[in-house]
């Protein structure tokens, strides 16, 4: 499924860190920063999380939450949320069902083999739960910074 501007965003429901279930209809009216990334304690990952916990007040002070989803087990995100004292949601997918649906779930090469995986992407949904802007293929530096500035535009 290819997601595009303005459309609802795919209902989901992902259990957090403490195995709690989070739905796309607990976030209804905030916008919400829906982040999905390839893998826990990696250093893009680690960078990505630590900068997203950094600018989580401001993020909160303009009405958004932040949710970040791998295909991780909720044990695996609680251990890297207590490793680097993360303040943000970590959602769990091993399903891959959510992956898919918000299409990041793809086909990677790297030195030259191919498998699937998870390509950095970030998804801003509205207090109503539509899309208003997809980043993919996210270069972590200064993508946080760059989200926030988007948030704020479109908030108007």
């Amino acid at each position: 499924m290819k997601l595009e501007l303005d459309q609802k965003a795919p209902e989901f429901c992902l259990e957090n860190a403490k195995q709690e279930s989070k739905c796309l209809s607990d976030f209804k009216g905030k916008w919400l920063v829906f982040y999905f990334y390839p893998k826990d304690n990696t250093p893009g990952c680690t960078t990505e999380a630590i900068e997203f916990t950094a600018s989580l007040e401001v993020f909160k002070k303009e009405g958004a939450e932040v949710a970040g989803v791998s295909a991780d087990t909720c044990q695996s995100h609680q251990k890297f949320i207590d490793k680097h004292d993360l303040k943000i949601q970590l959602l769990s997918d091993t399903e891959k069902k959510t992956l898919t649906d918000y299409g990041v779930w793809q086909l990677k090469k790297m030195c030259g083999r191919e498998s699937m995986g998870i390509v950095r992407s970030t998804f801003l949904i509205d207090p109503e739960g539509v899309v208003r802007f997809i980043w993919k293929d996210v270069k972590v530096k200064g993508h946080v910074d760059e989200v926030l500035k988007k948030l704020v535009e479109l908030k108007g």
